[in-house]
């Protein structure tokens, strides 16, 4: 059968089977190649509708046959390619329908910084704050349930999402949000596709509830699985579909039509900037941080720092001549710190607030605390804008080193198979030794970042990936440091997801019983395994170890 011929009776947006895109949609973030067969670019609803439809009239004559969705492509797991149909909704599904000081009505296609811009002209915000917000979608957001440097105090992009659209397998378009009791036994009443999916979703959830909620990670963020414990709520009497969608990584159906809550901005920031020359006072520093209350508490390591250096050109094109000539000069200062001595880990503690005076007093608060340890940290200062300031140096290393280093390091690439695990903060005195120690032992050379608030770290080791021996450490290196995450009672990823990295590793993560309860949400929802297959409770190793890149 000839997809595109077949598609193109139906399909009103643009179809592509060019060597030149099927190369390119190949890739996302990750580690991962999968090349579609064609590359749709859907107009509206329909176009997807259609697609679902025409998927399933053809599916069991051509088993291939399969569906993922696309936006931005600035997935790490390996969630934003297939081999089949790929439809990148960002072309035209990119509206912006309506903003208030409190609420978003967007499609999913629109990129985030747009967005952002538009909700900040209300005075709002979205907090989910991913690192790559510049480059994502608000549809990569909702599908990868993404969190950031602000989810320590807001949480994550499953808080704000309050209704969706979403295709499902029928090839019909539904509208999801919370329900109470009597709106979720009317929905159960109904004899058709859409009761039948409340229905059985409902019993699963009811007949396991102890299991499921007593699998909830124990961690303040986590994006592995689907979260069935927020679906169906006892105490509150709210069942809230929305939850299965957000970070399902189009596993379950294709997201149309995104309503979200926003937060209101805070007007000032004020950022403390901790130097420490080892992580042995990370017990003891953690806790006096936390205590405070920060909006954000960030880290990195030391070898981002000194790469973010080597490669501070780069950085020219992301922030512009005016910025990046004020960043060259504020580095001044930080050469001077350095001949101290080069720091372990450099830890960013932001406060927010009404007024000046509020975050000031916050900050000079946090660094009374700090006592004796005060003179072991080079303490940055207020900044009523940080982004303008001095401090932006920290934030531009912190935000966009995995940026740089994907493009300049010559002969190693970026490996992001290790790169999103989360534990307790209690444990990290503990736990970073240890890790490091694997670190050590498999020869990884790695960067080390992340959300210190949350303990939530993204190892990127910087490997030839082409090279055998290279690609053989892969699978015994990320199941020692998963060993170790849940050791501590993490979780294997906090933000980045499951994708084809992760998603092999369930398992060890949930036990076999609760991963079967999620592969049967997975069956009742995609009965035909149409939407984006290999990916999350459908991951297989075997399969993404034979689908590694083998070229940069």
């Amino acid at each position: 059968m000839n997809i595109q011929e077949e598609l193109a009776k139906i399909f009103k947006g643009e179809l592509d089977v060019s060597e030149e895109s099927r190369e390119f949609y190949s890739h996302d973030a990750s580690l991962f190649e999968l090349k579609p067969e064609v590359i749709g670019f859907p107009k509206d609803a329909e176009d997807i509708k259609n697609t679902v439809k025409f998927v399933n009239q053809h599916k069991a004559q051509y088993p291939e046959l399969s569906i993922t969705p696309r936006s931005r492509g600035t997935d790490m797991s390996g969630a934003a390619i297939g081999q089949s149909i790929l439809l990148d909704i960002s072309k035209y599904m990119n509206k912006l329908h309506e903003v208030t000081d409190t609420t978003a009505h967007v499609q999913p296609g629109i990129l985030f910084r747009d967005f952002d811009k538009a909700t900040e002209e209300k005075g709002s915000l979205l907090p989910s704050y991913p690192a790559s917000r510049d480059l994502a979608s608000v549809g990569g957001m909702v599908n990868n349930n993404s969190g950031g440097e602000k989810s320590l105090e807001y949480g994550k992009t499953d808080k704000y999402v309050t209704e969706l659209k979403v295709v499902l397998s029928d090839g019909n378009e539904y509208t999801i949000c919370p329900l109470n009791r009597d709106e979720l036994n009317a929905k159960m009443g109904q004899d058709d596709f859409e009761g039948n999916l409340y229905r059985q979703t409902f019993e699963l959830l009811e007949a396991n509830y102890d299991e499921i909620q007593a699998a909830a990670p124990k961690v303040s963020k986590d994006s592995t699985g689907y979260h069935l414990w927020n679906v169906w709520k006892r105490e509150t009497g709210i069942f809230d579909l929305t939850q299965l969608f957000v970070g399902g990584q189009g596993t379950l159906g294709i997201v149309t039509d995104v309503k979200l809550r926003l937060v209101k901005r805070r007007g000032h920031s004020g950022l403390l900037i901790l130097f420490l020359k080892s992580t042995n006072e990370l017990g003891q520093l953690i806790p006096k941080v936390l205590e405070s209350k920060p909006a954000t508490f960030e880290s990195f390591d030391d070898q981002t720092l000194w790469l973010s250096i080597r490669f501070m050109p780069s950085f020219l094109k992301m922030l512009g001549p005016v910025r990046f000539i004020k960043l060259l000069l504020s580095l001044v200062t930080t050469g001077v710190q350095l001949l101290r001595g080069v720091p372990k880990l450099i830890l960013m503690v932001e406060f927010n607030g009404e007024s000046e005076a509020e975050v000031r007093q916050k900050v000079q608060e946090l660094h009374r605390k700090l006592g004796k340890h005060r003179a072991r940290y080079e303490i940055n200062g207020f900044e009523e804008a940080p982004t303008e300031g001095k401090s932006e140096k920290f934030w531009v290393m912190r935000r966009y080193s995995f940026q740089i280093l994907r493009s300049k390091v010559k002969d190693k690439h970026t490996a992001p198979y290790i790169d999103d695990f989360i534990v307790p903060p209690e444990h990290l005195p503990e736990f970073l030794p240890q890790l490091q120690a694997i670190i050590k032992k498999y020869k990884l050379f790695a960067t080390i970042a992340g959300h210190m608030g949350d303990g939530n770290f993204h190892v990127i080791p910087l490997m030839k990936i082409e090279d055998p021996a290279e690609r053989a450490k892969l699978e015994p290196s990320q199941r020692e440091v998963n060993e170790l995450v849940l050791k501590y009672g993490g979780s294997i990823s906090g933000e980045h997801n499951d994708g084809m990295v992760r998603g092999p590793w369930l398992e060890q993560m949930y036990g076999a019983s609760m991963l079967g309860h999620m592969k049967d949400i997975k069956h009742l929802y995609d009965p035909q395994n149409i939407f984006n297959p290999k990916k999350k409770t459908d991951a297989d190793w075997d399969f993404s170890f034979k689908h590694i890149r083998e070229r940069f």
